[in-house]
């Protein structure tokens, strides 16, 4: 499934404040810049976070492609997530760094 997405001119990646949770590692992010970018893109909102499939991971590390390509700085929590991306393929499924440790 390919997704079309429209970000405004005036949300920026930074805008998502990724981190992650002290206690479980989990990634959190602001909402505002999700609601944003669906309102754009004529996304329901509760279909990318929610659902059986949710979408707003995809939605945040293709963002994070575009930002990086044209320019924008790096994101170490992202930059993290995508480590642990790599070291799952490479050595197989639930690998995964503490908070801030990759």
């Amino acid at each position: 499934m390919q997704l079309r997405i429209t970000i405004p001119a005036d949300v920026k990646f930074c805008d998502l404040s990724l981190s992650r949770r002290r206690e479980d590692g989990a990634v959190v992010f602001a909402m505002d810049p999700i609601e944003a970018i669906c309102d754009a893109s004529g996304l329901e909102l509760e279909v990318v976070v929610g659902g059986p499939q949710p979408l707003v991971g995809a939605l945040i590390a293709a963002w994070y492609v575009a930002h990086r390509e044209s320019g924008g700085d790096p994101d170490p929590v992202q930059e993290d997530l995508i480590e642990e991306r790599r070291l799952e393929a490479e050595r197989g499924g639930g690998f995964s760094y503490r908070a801030g440790h990759a």
